[in-house]
């Protein structure tokens, strides 16, 4: 076998395989723990003040669960330009099979964080593929593989259609086809609504939806190729039910706190396994697919 086929250590375009290398940034190598930067939760649009020690409990948590299914975990290290937001791994930046595309967040402290993102996957030998550029911004929430050839970007108040069009261009040469799915209003500019908040893939043919706040279109696509739809509980939106990390097979990762849906996905026959996300994931708006950036699934 070629050498370059047995070192890869990266692919994308897949939201469902089996979860083998992945990029995490703790709270202590995002700042929880520094005064000055636990002080700005207010305006990153938290819940309450950050609490560093449960927070880092709960990802070392998160962490101990990604590891138990075979994963890869490496952490982004510590920079003086990270936010709280940092934690949120998954948004600043994609994988793809060509290398990773350095995106630029709608939140503009988040702009720093994918640099980070890029210079130090160069360091994984992860190379970057793209850079969005201004004034297109696109964040990963907002992204989702639909099969190895189309991914489906949600326009948002954080993805704008200068981003789309930018990845559109990136990926066209590759044969990836990009598509734009309307993101709703919701609770505003300052929210953070990603379509993955809306959305998330269990398997190749599965989706647990928040339904009521997908676009019309978005369903239309979903179901014309063959997803079935698992619906959250509806009671647990604010707790960030919709946001499920497929680890592998029938394999699941989704916040303990979210009982009743964690229930049906149980009784759809998937083994779900769960981590506290009261401090970590739902004061700032982020799950497990969110706190999570898969460099490499097999």
């Amino acid at each position: 076998m070629p050498e370059a086929l047995v070192t890869t250590r990266f692919n994308g375009h897949s939201m469902v395989g089996a979860l083998q290398r992945v990029l995490v940034c703790s709270p202590r190598n995002a700042g929880w723990n520094q005064p000055e930067r636990a002080a700005r939760w207010r305006d990153l649009g938290f819940g309450h003040a950050p609490d560093f020690a449960q927070a880092q409990a709960q990802h070392d948590a998160l962490c101990r669960e990604l590891k138990a299914a075979g994963a890869e975990v490496v952490e982004l290290p510590p920079a003086a330009d990270l936010s709280l937001d940092a934690v949120y791994a998954h948004d600043a930046s994609l994988a793809t099979d060509f290398g990773l595309i350095v995106l630029r967040p709608g939140k503009s402290n988040r702009e720093p964080e994918a640099q980070h993102h890029g210079s130090f996957s160069e360091s994984l030998l992860v190379p970057t593929y793209g850079t969005i550029i201004a004034p297109g911004t696109a964040e990963a929430g907002d992204m989702l593989w639909l099969d190895a050839r189309t991914l489906l970007i949600g326009h948002s108040y954080r993805t704008n259609a200068a981003g789309i069009e930018q990845m559109r261009a990136l990926l066209a040469p590759k044969e990836v086809e990009v598509l734009s799915a309307p993101l709703p209003h919701g609770r505003g500019p300052f929210a953070c609504l990603h379509l993955m908040s809306l959305v998330s893939l269990l398997d190749q043919t599965t989706a647990i939806v928040d339904l009521p706040w997908l676009a019309v279109e978005t369903v239309g696509l979903l179901k014309d190729r063959g997803f079935s739809f698992i619906e959250i509980e509806y009671s647990e939106r604010d707790t960030l039910a919709c946001n499920v990390l497929a680890l592998e097979k029938k394999q699941l990762l989704a916040i303990e706190e979210n009982h009743r849906t964690n229930d049906r996905l149980r009784r759809a026959g998937f083994d779900v396994r769960t981590f506290p996300g009261s401090e970590i994931a739902i004061n700032g708006g982020g799950g497990p697919t969110c706190l999570t950036r898969p460099l490499l699934r097999g």
